[in-house]
């Protein structure tokens, strides 16, 4: 691959190379090309997580107040509002809220969604193909030792620089599973301790999530019965976040916010592989259609969606290959190659990147600890850094007066307090500055 032929082509890439904070728009964005994926897959989905509610219900204690069904509050975001404009200087038309997803049972993370549901999905058809299992079945009864003792016969691995890791191991273990995740240099030490007492098989690498992912791939398929989950290229990952979608238009609608075309939605999701920010904008295009406009984003040490997607090589060309170290305090998002499944489903759907340095993202996590009392892990910010980037292009192109903006919280619950004492004193001393 020669770079410099490759940057004379796409200017963007001596940007990237260079750390700036840039705004990339999609041109693409909008065209009607065919999905490999359909609002009737969504759908499918969405019934599944709903056949496995009363087993949720029964095995996750913490889900029982929302019977058995993942979901996360939309809480509004008057006071960061007000703040992060001022300390940004920038306006903001219409309102700002916080999908909190840092919130989600069980892994308190986005990745809950897409990580739990394509377990389910394993379990699902593990049980039905030995028989023990029918669609109109009570499905409560998978936590008991006959479906343990069932799935401790098969094995599932994943490789992950922490959230997805968590969502699957802990589901996988519960269930039975042998269970293995496979973690990259970049993933903090209390998940690898989380994961490790809930008795999954934890693989430390000294490399990156590349790495890490493809040893645990080839791995897995030395063994029929190991089933490997493929942050790289799962449309089940994809489509368990997807589900998101469907829930948010119940929200919004008894929260009454109308979304249409004088009232545009604007969704700013935090981007790593890009499997849980493009399964979730696949999703919402599917519900809102073309009054929801989804802008994702990445740290200038690792914009892999952007440089995959603005190339057109996708997966094919890494950050490390124009000279980029992919480090960063955002550690879920430090993925040095983007999904080989998300660039190609958001070619027409995702509006833009915008990425950002690592101070932004600490300052945003204790402005929010101070504006809102509301404790997210430093990546969960980073939509707030796309909201800053995006604003001068969405006010010259759409009406604002009315939008409402989500910035989506990927994470942050499960981070032990140390952590988030440690974080917050990075952000004070910035935002002091």
């Amino acid at each position: 691959m020669d770079i410099a032929e490759l940057s004379a082509k796409y200017p963007i890439i001596k940007d990237l190379q260079a750390e700036k904070e840039i705004l990339w728009i999609n041109p693409d964005y909008g065209k009607d090309e065919p999905l490999p994926l359909s609002k009737e897959d969504l759908f499918d989905a969405s019934a599944r997580f709903e056949r496995f509610a009363p087993y949720m219900a029964a095995a996750f204690p913490e889900t029982a107040a929302t019977d058995g069904i993942l979901e996360s509050p939309v809480l509004p975001l008057d006071k960061m509002k007000a703040h992060v404009t001022a300390r940004e200087n920038y306006d903001l038309p219409g309102n700002l809220y916080l999908k909190a997803d840092n919130e989600l049972p069980i892994s308190g993370s986005i990745k809950s969604r897409g990580g739990i549901y394509e377990v389910l999905k394993i379990a699902e058809t593990v049980a039905m193909k030995h028989g023990m299992l029918v669609y109109g079945d009570d499905y409560a009864q998978l936590n008991n030792d006959k479906f343990h003792d069932l799935f401790s016969h098969y094995g599932i691995a994943v490789g992950s620089t922490g959230n997805l890791g968590l969502s699957i191991g802990i589901v996988a273990a519960k269930l039975g599973f042998n269970t293995t995740v496979h973690m990259s240099m970049d993933a903090k030490q209390w998940k690898k301790d989380t994961l490790r007492s809930k008795g999954v098989n934890v693989v430390e690498y000294d490399g990156s999530f590349t790495k890490a992912i493809t040893a645990g791939r080839a791995l897995a398929a030395k063994d029929p019965s190991v089933f490997f989950i493929d942050d790289e290229g799962s449309t089940d990952l994809f489509l368990g976040y997807g589900v998101a979608a469907i829930r948010l238009q119940k929200q919004l609608k008894d929260m009454d916010i109308p979304v249409d075309e004088d009232h545009p939605l604007f969704v700013y999701l935090p981007a790593g592989v890009g499997g849980s920010p493009g399964g979730t904008t696949f999703g919402l295009k599917q519900i809102f259609g073309d009054n929801v406009h989804a802008i994702f984003a990445e740290p200038t040490h690792v914009p892999s969606v952007v440089l995959g997607m603005a190339t057109g090589m996708n997966e094919k060309i890494s950050v490390y290959d124009i000279g980029l170290d992919g480090l960063t305090e955002a550690d879920g998002l430090a993925v040095g190659r983007p999904s080989r499944l998300a660039g190609r489903v958001m070619k027409t759907l995702l509006m833009g990147i915008g990425t950002f340095k690592d101070d932004r993202i600490m300052a945003y996590t204790a402005e929010m600890m101070d504006e809102e009392n509301i404790k997210l892990e430093p990546s969960a910010t980073a939509g707030f850094a796309a909201l800053r980037q995006a604003q001068p292009y969405l006010t010259e192109h759409f009406p604002m007066a009315n939008a409402t903006h989500i910035v989506w919280a990927t994470g942050g619950m499960l981070v032990p307090e140390y952590e988030h004492e440690r974080n917050y004193e990075i952000g004070e001393k910035l935002l002091k500055k």
